[in-house]
């Protein structure tokens, strides 16, 4: 009786290896036909691309304060033998290299407040290496790698022509164990409330991914990356098959901008606020189910209010490809580029299509940004006047305007009295701020009694000080 020695995922994916480079993109799936083809294995992939897969290790110096600090008993009888100490902790990630002059993709979760960065070749060889670009709300970095030219590549796929049930690997390193390799399938597209990012448009994977893959690839059987590892859905930290990874063509767009050395990764702007579609919104509009992105807000004289674009609208898709959801919209626009011009399909009491073009969100006006200072509730505050720019910047809605607060000192009068980042001052007693400079001329006004009415998150709160 013969003996099956591999799984059929595997033995699948190893047929696929098979079929000639030049006919991959139109190769017919098919499952092994004999005992010979069952019998292959991921070996030749994995050799040809795992050198492309690194470690990334960043180190940060922290400061531990001595409790004892400013206590002057203590400082009497210890003076400074009792100091504040510093330690330098370590984080352990993946990366991929994606250009042969050492460019490294790799979250940015993985290098976040990192002193010194190191990369880590499949061999054991070590490079010191520089963020280029990096992008919180978007958990993606770009690292150059020193000192070389001539790195091992993974090509770049489209992730747009994966598809549910299309055989993947996943190379990291978990745990810190060393470079390990696992296979699966992709389970689910365009999964969203997976992190608290820009937006969320995931690859769902069944390969096995843990506390260390980060950073690491997902990559087709064509040996070509379609997406980073960024997410696990786990309630005890190890793998439960649930992965996520961020599609390959947000990695092209934003390896672009690295690449033009751009400071920061700029988001292309419509001036258009969306919510999910609802059943009822679904039915009243007539469509077959709740996908698209609802129109909930236009902000006047921007590109969506020029090209027509109304509240109560639905948008389904972006240049013919269905939108689930606002997220995938997102998605779907910043992938297209800047400098585009893009065409949305809306849905209202028919059937139309808009373009629109994609440029970045205009600051206006200029953000003149202030540190208030004085004696005052709100010394410590850094203002700036909300343009859709920095409503960008801030993840604030874009139709919002006035003065809103960017930064609080540690430890200021403001910070003692409750104020965050992103309160929008509304009035200082019953007069409206119109802007930083005014709010500041206010303040030279001193009345020793403020009566204040600032936004928090859509909510109206009003505050008396002395």
């Amino acid at each position: 009786m013969l003996t099956i020695r591999m799984g059929l995922s595997a033995c699948l994916a190893a047929f696929l290896l098979l079929q000639p480079v030049a006919a991959h993109a139109q190769a017919e799936k098919a499952v092994p036909k004999s005992q010979s083809e069952i019998q292959l294995s991921f070996a030749p992939l994995v050799k040809q691309t795992a050198g492309a897969v690194v470690n990334v290790y960043a180190e940060r110096v922290v400061q531990r304060l001595n409790p004892f600090a400013g206590d002057p008993f203590f400082e009497q009888f210890f003076g400074q033998r009792m100091p504040n100490r510093t330690e330098k902790q370590s984080s352990l990630g993946s990366g991929v290299i994606v250009s042969n002059n050492g460019l490294v993709v790799t979250n940015h979760h993985v290098i976040q407040g990192a002193d010194d960065i190191r990369i880590a070749l499949a061999d054991g060889r070590e490079f010191a290496s520089e963020v280029l670009l990096k992008d919180e709300s978007l958990d993606l970095a770009v690292l150059k790698v020193s000192g070389r030219d001539d790195f091992p590549v993974l090509p770049i796929g489209d992730s747009d022509a994966v598809e549910v049930g299309d055989l993947v690997l996943a190379i990291g390193n978990p745990f810190g164990v060393g470079q390990t390799v696992t296979s699966g399938i992709v389970s689910a597209l365009a999964r969203n409330q997976v992190t608290p990012g820009d937006f969320g448009f995931f690859i769902q994977t069944d390969a096995s991914i843990n506390p260390g893959n980060s950073g690491g690839a997902l990559m087709n059987m064509n040996g070509e990356l379609i997406g980073i590892n960024t997410a696990i859905f786990s309630r005890g930290g190890g793998s439960n098959g649930i992965g996520f990874a961020i599609p390959a063509n947000l990695v092209k767009v934003f390896l672009a901008a690295a690449e033009k050395g751009d400071d920061t990764f700029e988001r292309p702007y419509i001036g258009a606020r969306f919510e999910p579609v609802t059943s009822d919104v679904a039915e009243a509009l007539g469509l077959e189910a709740a996908r698209g992105a609802l129109v909930v807000g236009v902000v006047e004289g921007g590109p969506a209010d020029k090209a027509g674009l109304k509240p109560g609208e639905v948008v389904t898709a972006v240049n013919g490809i269905e939108v689930e959801h606002p997220d995938a919209l997102g998605y779907r626009l910043t992938t297209a580029g800047l400098g585009k011009e893009v065409a949305l399909t809306v849905r209202s009491n028919g059937v139309r299509e808009i373009s629109i073009a994609l440029n970045t969100a205009p600051e206006t006006p200029a953000r003149d940004e202030r540190l208030l200072e004085g004696r005052n509730p709100f010394a410590g505050l850094r203002v700036a006047n909300l343009s859709p720019r920095l409503a960008q910047e801030l993840r604030m809605e874009a139709e919002k305007t006035g003065v809103v607060v960017v930064d609080v000192a540690r430890g200021s009068p403001g910070s003692r009295l409750g104020f965050r980042p992103r309160d929008i001052v509304v009035s200082l007693n019953g007069v409206a701020v119109p802007s930083t400079r005014a709010m500041e001329d206010m303040l030279d006004d001193d009345p020793g009694f403020w009566r204040v009415e600032i936004e928090r998150d859509g909510q109206r709160i009003r505050q008396f000080f002395r």
